[in-house]
């Protein structure tokens, strides 16, 4: 998974994120990877986290999307989405090259 994919996926899942090592856990990367990302996303202003005041772990977050961060969703959403396309387009002349290759019907 690319950088760019990672930040995504974070971003989609960060509102309903319990914990960091959940999200971790449910994408298949470790809480350090997790936890540099979310830094960085914060870092730039797409993310902010506020603290569960009434919880008794203090070290609890709440993690909100910013209004660029919405924005930043979006722009790696029409990426990631043309990447794909271009993919699956390549993917496709494989697959016809092939077929008149050896000559196998459609």
């Amino acid at each position: 998974m690319k950088n760019e994919e990672l930040e995504l996926t974070i971003l989609k899942n960060v509102e309903q994120m319990h914990s960091q090592k959940s999200l971790a856990q449910d994408i298949g990367f470790s809480v350090g990877k997790i936890n540099y990302v979310l830094k960085a996303l914060m870092d730039k202003g797409l993310v902010k986290a506020e603290v569960f005041l009434n919880a008794e772990n203090k070290r609890k977050y709440s993690y909100l999307l910013t209004d660029d961060g919405i924005k930043e969703k979006i722009t790696l959403t029409k990426k990631f989405i043309a990447r794909k396309k271009a993919e699956y387009e390549e993917l496709q002349r494989d697959l016809e090259a092939d077929r008149q290759k050896w000559g196998e019907p459609k």
